[in-house]
């Protein structure tokens, strides 16, 4: 075989080898890419079991509505439900009934500043009452603290009377510190889990939330 000949069945072969090297590679390139999407689409239900099991939210209808009524943030209620019952109906040993664990004392309170002559206590087991009563008692508590929303959800958990001598105890709202302040670990580990949740159900639900 003559030297050029054989440059040129060399060069043949080269082509071929490199032709067979890309071709490789882009096959790999495509099952790489075919399985990172099919990655992705099995991994969305995934991801969104996974929350309605961390982070549930059910009854998003009446949250909306009861946010736009009572000027409640949407999110703020959320994270509520969410420290109260973690969206379960569901009844405590103190006698606090459904999703927002309101009391019959307070529902009482409730009804009668709202008007609601007709109410029956078994009425906080329906969700759109529950919701109701909660969302209003949360605008109450946020107006009788002047906006202050850490002193309206610490009264949401421990009561106006505590939260009242602590601000007190403070030297003000202007003073009070959460960690600082209250005595109650129950309710500063509660208002941190509604700021957390609060900010969990804006990132996650904000469409559904209205947000």
């Amino acid at each position: 075989m003559s030297s050029t000949l054989a440059r040129h069945v060399h060069r043949s072969r080269s082509r071929r080898r490199s032709t067979s090297r890309r071709r490789r590679l882009t096959w790999a390139v495509g099952l790489a890419l075919l399985a990172g999407i099919a990655l992705a689409l099995a991994l969305g239900p995934i991801r969104d079991a996974i929350r309605e099991v961390t982070l549930p939210l059910r009854h998003d209808d009446i949250i909306r509505q009861q946010a736009r009524t009572k000027g409640v943030d949407a999110d703020l209620i959320a994270a509520v439900i969410y420290e109260e019952s973690k969206f379960r109906d569901q009844t405590s040993h103190a006698g606090a009934r459904g999703l927002m664990q309101i009391t019959p004392r307070t529902a009482d309170f409730i009804a009668r500043r709202s008007g609601g002559t007709r109410f029956k206590q078994g009425d906080l087991a329906t969700p759109q009452i529950n919701i109701a009563f909660g969302t209003y008692y949360l605008r109450y508590l946020i107006e009788r603290y002047d906006g202050n929303e850490s002193l309206a959800v610490a009264a949401y958990n421990a009561g106006e009377t505590n939260v009242d001598k602590w601000v007190r105890r403070a030297g003000g709202p202007g003073s009070f510190d959460v960690d600082r302040d209250i005595p109650f670990p129950e309710t500063r580990h509660y208002i941190h889990g509604v700021q957390k949740h609060r900010k969990d159900y804006l990132d996650h639900y904000a469409d559904d939330l209205g947000l």
